[in-house]
């Protein structure tokens, strides 16, 4: 095959280089993969970083653009929506800060546009990762960008050299930066992904085969790292990540709160409202929900370090079950009859973390699912699972603030599915639930709403209070109609042991004249304090 030199990268050059970085990912994949040593050792950087790149590629073959400018901004679009992982996130910024650069630059672009297109992608880079570490594809990635601007010329094809070799340099040092890989003996896996791409782009551009640097040195103890691979984090046990639609100052509310669950947290955009959201945490559930709680979250993937032992731990643990918090008997006796565990108690009776420790104990089950059903609860709930998985359970605690959104969530519950992926399920149902309640004021108060007298019926819808008047059911029927201006198919009515009579049908009838095309399910929970729980879905 005869190779062309690019004196510029117009977009036949700027598509050959994105089969070439797919071809050479795919040959170096299980090297770097081998690599994989911080932040987590899960051995997946070279899959992550051949899958983000085969997103590029795969936009680009539905898209077709053109032009230098166009091609750019769908690699950088298709790395964005294909991205796994650390790494991969991180360098789909690399490509929207080459995609930036190329958009204003003459066309087509030289060595100046792609020195200051990894100067913009190193920016990028650093703002997306929480907390950045060096001796990471970060180091590398600004050593490129430095050496690229130092070139002081527009010839291409010197300033991608310069940019490679001096990648190549700044991998070899990243043990010395890193303590876990000095222990390991190898280099950055993402750093030696980033290598390998900017050693491709230097072949496209001189037309010669791309740079093969000499194989990185395998870990000095194999059986060591690989046993640390397979027992993942010691603090966080899962990688979640997604694409999410949101506004920017969602995202940066959603960011703040992700970084309070736990670490390796990225978060990056495309420019125009779409985000890759990537964080290492336990509990997933809460982790989904800031995202839901910004925008539309999509393409969820969850992934747990130690999945790869969870055979050692069917021996003592087996199977699946489900434990949630029920305020009243009728709950409790709809929970169980949907096979869950129950642990009895709410909001003015929270249960222990011993009590709820005790029930996740007794189910026996190696993955269990915890839901709260009150936002007093969850932390007790948490405390709870981070004992049990101590003991060898894989515990995830679905972060439900009302029975009804425990109930939307076991619905949609299905052993046959992964624990993560059921986890994300029911998730997702309960974050789709919109949620209210009916209770009586036990003093004059003052609300978001006004002064409340006791004995007024208070409309509450997400725990903050809406509607204040003088009787249950009309505050019900006001509350009800609400809830629907969003929409709705389902209306899940629990009555409570404080409800006077004849309160369900009377919303039901209301429901049916006012809203005749949703469904009406009721259900008798026995809750006190509260005459009657809503949720809409």
């Amino acid at each position: 095959m005869v190779r062309t030199p690019a004196d510029a990268l117009d977009a036949a050059a700027l598509r050959r280089w994105c089969s070439a970085c797919v071809d050479a990912l795919d040959y170096y994949c299980e090297e770097i993969d081998g690599l994989n040593v911080y932040p987590i050792p899960d051995g997946d950087t070279g899959t992550n970083l051949l899958m983000t790149l085969r997103g590029s590629a795969d936009l680009l073959r539905r898209e077709l653009p053109s032009g230098t400018a166009q091609t750019a901004a769908v690699m950088a679009r298709g790395a964005l929506l294909g991205a796994r992982g650390n790494s991969g996130v991180i360098v789909s910024q690399i490509l929207r800060g080459l995609a930036e650069a190329f958009a204003v630059a003459p066309t087509p672009p030289g060595g100046d546009a792609v020195a200051e297109g990894l100067a913009r992608a190193v920016v990028l880079a650093y703002d997306a990762v929480a907390e950045p570490v060096e001796g990471t594809v970060l180091t590398v990635a600004r050593a490129a960008a430095e050496a690229a601007k130092g070139a002081g010329t527009d010839e291409l094809s010197a300033v991608v050299s310069a940019a490679a070799a001096a990648a190549a340099e700044a991998l070899a040092l990243t043990p010395g930066q890193l303590p876990a890989l000095a222990r390991a003996g190898v280099v950055d896996a993402g750093g030696r992904g980033l290598v390998v791409l900017l050693d491709a782009l230097v072949g496209v551009v001189t037309g010669s085969p791309a740079v093969l640097h000499p194989p990185a040195r395998p870990p000095k103890d194999t059986r060591a790292l690989q046993r640390a691979r397979e027992s993942g984090s010691a603090e966080f046990g899962y990688e979640v990540q997604y694409l999410l639609s949101a506004e920017s100052s969602a995202v940066q509310t959603m960011r703040a709160a992700l970084a309070g669950l736990g670490d390796s947290l990225v978060v990056v955009g495309s420019g125009d409202g779409l985000w890759r959201v990537h964080v290492h945490v336990n509990d997933v559930g809460a982790a989904i929900e800031a995202g839901v709680r910004a925008g539309r979250p999509e393409g969820i993937t969850v992934t747990r370090f130690d999945d790869q032992i969870e055979a050692e731990r069917v021996d003592e643990w087996v199977g699946r079950a489900a434990v949630a918090v029920a305020p009243g008997e009728g709950l409790g006796d709809l929970f169980e009859a949907e096979g869950v565990h129950v642990v009895h108690g709410g909001a003015s009776s929270n249960p222990s973390t011993a009590e709820v420790l005790t029930a996740i104990q007794q189910t026996g089950a190696a993955q269990v699912v915890v839901l709260p059903n009150h936002g007093n609860v969850t932390g007790v709930a948490d405390a709870a699972a981070a004992q049990a998985r101590e003991g060898g359970q894989d515990v995830a605690v679905v972060p439900t603030r009302s029975p009804v959104q425990g109930l939307a969530a076991v619905a949609v519950a299905d052993p046959a599915r992964r624990f993560a992926d059921d986890v994300i399920a029911m998730a997702e149902a309960a974050a789709a639930t919109r949620w209210a309640e009916v209770t009586i004021a036990v003093r004059d108060s003052m609300t978001s709403v006004g002064r409340c007298r006791a004995g007024d019926a208070l409309g509450l819808a997400d725990g903050d209070v809406v509607l204040i008047g003088e009787s249950v059911g009309q505050v019900a029927c006001d509350l009800v109609d609400r809830l629907l201006i969003a929409g709705g198919e389902l209306a899940t009515v629990i009555v409570g042991v404080d409800a006077p009579p004849g309160l369900a049908g009377e919303l039901a009838a209301h429901l049916k004249r006012a809203h005749p095309t949703v469904e009406v399910v009721v259900y008798h929970g026995g809750q006190p304090h509260y005459p009657l729980l809503l949720g809409i879905e």
